[in-house]
């Protein structure tokens, strides 16, 4: 993209004007604005007072800044360079931390989901959601035996070429911020080894007695995703303290469901360093899956207890009382953390502690409800990335530690895929050999039907793929789908003595 200093000053005279119309600034921060573009575009005089407004929108007018800044040497035609420099334009209508939290919490005062709205839609506004690479994603559903799955390939998230990873190796370590969790990212310039955050906002929100930080995913993966993460750099943790949390979040918040990752690695997220929680306004497969069975709890009779049709584990708590479903809700944590049971490969401890759950939390009506999703990390010579984790045979489509997002039915692939399932279709078509197949599917391919068409072939490969994602979830697992398994499940429970 060329632009010319005509379309510069253009951008310029447009920028404060299209971002007052929108709410984001005062008319009387105009000169301000345009000064501070002039700064960032190493640029004298402005000639613009004479145009008329040709722009309304706030990321077009930010490509020309950066289409600029490339073309003039301001900065090197880098993605993070790139990314420093669109976040350095969009926290100029970006209000203040302060400010921000205080329009929030008056928002709260009148309606919870108007101040996540005011929130959300400002994230996307000023850029730090993602939303053009994130409309990159291919997403569809696919039909199990447990209802349908949602499946993404995610695309949004742009990958580094060679030149910034051999940039990034070559610069010092540096230990500030502590890692991209913590709150000192809000309004950090950023560099080729971190995320530019210089319009990231975070608001302040109180969970037990503890002060946790609320914002949205850069890189959605269902509606209003967001992380609560812990003001203090501590380690994940699953206790009595977290599971309330949870609870304690929706009573804020109840059009919002939230979960936590599991803390131990390998059946966790990627960041087990910094405690946070995941929350969102999304119905996920699991939240639709049916009933199973129903027991009764004699020292909690306000409290329900249930299993669920669903691939994984899965011990479903209902009530209208938040501390009796707390209290059970612990006791089923703390009394798996020390269950085994060898019949079904499950040892608590080797030379470390190997049992944990996934817990997820949301409002129905009046009632609490709280998924304890039954989790296993341990590893052995046949399964060195551990017994419950995507088995060999379904690596090809998901290799990677299953955490909370997908434990609820929500695939995310990785970018791979779209040419790698692409070749597949044309293979099931006929149009290339299988040896044009990417080696690692060419078994899978080979156990699809043939077909004629383009889009019939794509209807197909997509079945496979949730399918395949389906058998991931099982395979995590801890107590089977089949009689054995499901034996197992009903010897933990009567186990628990509730």
């Amino acid at each position: 993209m060329t632009v010319t200093l005509e379309q510069v000053n253009q951008a310029i005279h447009d920028f404060p004007l299209v971002a007052s119309a929108k709410g984001y600034v005062d008319p009387r921060d105009h000169y301000y604005l345009r000064n501070q573009l002039l700064r960032l575009l190493d640029l004298d005089e402005y000639t613009g007072d004479e145009l008329q407004s040709t722009h309304t929108d706030l990321l077009e007018i930010m490509d020309i800044f950066v289409a600029y800044a490339i073309q003039t040497g301001l900065i090197e035609n880098q993605q993070a360079a790139r990314e420093i420099f669109e976040a350095a334009v969009m926290d100029l209508i970006t209000p203040l931390p302060s400010v921000v939290n205080q329009r929030f919490w008056e928002l709260y005062q009148l309606d919870p989901p108007r101040a996540t709205d005011y929130f959300y839609q400002l994230s996307k506004a000023n850029n730090y959601i993602q939303t053009r690479n994130i409309a990159r994603n291919i997403a569809f559903k696919g039909s199990t035996p447990y209802g349908e799955m949602d499946i993404t390939i995610n695309l949004s998230k742009p990958e580094k070429d060679p030149v910034e990873i051999a940039r990034a190796r070559e610069l010092p370590q540096v230990n500030y911020p502590k890692c991209p969790l913590c709150m000192e990212n809000e309004g950090y310039r950023g560099h080729y080894n971190h995320a530019a955050r210089q319009n990231h906002r975070i608001i302040r929100l109180t969970l037990g007695e503890e002060t946790y930080g609320f914002q949205y995913s850069p890189y959605l993966y269902y509606d209003e995703h967001s992380i609560v993460l812990n003001e203090q750099h501590i380690p994940m943790r699953i206790n009595r303290e977290s599971l309330d949390h949870l609870l304690e979040f929706v009573t804020q918040f109840p059009h919002y469901f939230i979960g936590s990752n599991a803390d131990l690695p390998g059946v966790g997220g990627s960041i087990l360093t910094h405690d946070h929680y995941q929350a969102g306004r999304y119905e996920f497969p699991m939240e639709r899956a049916q009933v199973r069975k129903v027991y009764p709890i004699t020292q909690h009779p306000d409290v329900t207890l249930a299993t669920i049709h669903w691939p994984m584990s899965v011990l479903r708590l209902r009530s209208a009382n938040r501390p009796s479903l707390l209290e059970v809700a612990d006791q089923i944590t703390t009394a798996w953390r020390e269950y085994e049971d060898l019949d079904c490969e499950i040892k608590a401890y080797t030379d470390q502690p190997h049992n944990t759950v996934t817990p997820i939390v949301r409002r129905i009506g009046q009632d609490y409800e709280m998924d304890l999703v039954l989790r296993n990390n341990r590893t052995t010579d046949e399964f060195p990335l551990g017994i419950f984790h995507p088995h060999p045979d379904v690596q090809h489509i998901k290799r990677e530690n299953i955490g909370l997002i997908e434990v609820m039915g929500l695939a995310i692939l990785p970018p791979r895929l779209k040419e790698e399932t692409e070749q597949v279709a044309q293979y099931l078509q006929g149009l290339i050999p299988i040896e044009a197949v990417a080696q690692n599917h060419q078994e899978w391919a080979l156990s699809l039907p043939k077909v004629e068409g383009g889009e019939r072939a794509q209807q197909v490969v997509r079945q496979g793929i949730a399918d395949k994602f389906t058998r991931v979830l099982e395979d995590v697992g801890v107590f089977k789908q089949d009689e054995a398994g499901q034996k197992g499940l009903e010897r933990f429970i009567a186990s628990l003595q509730l």
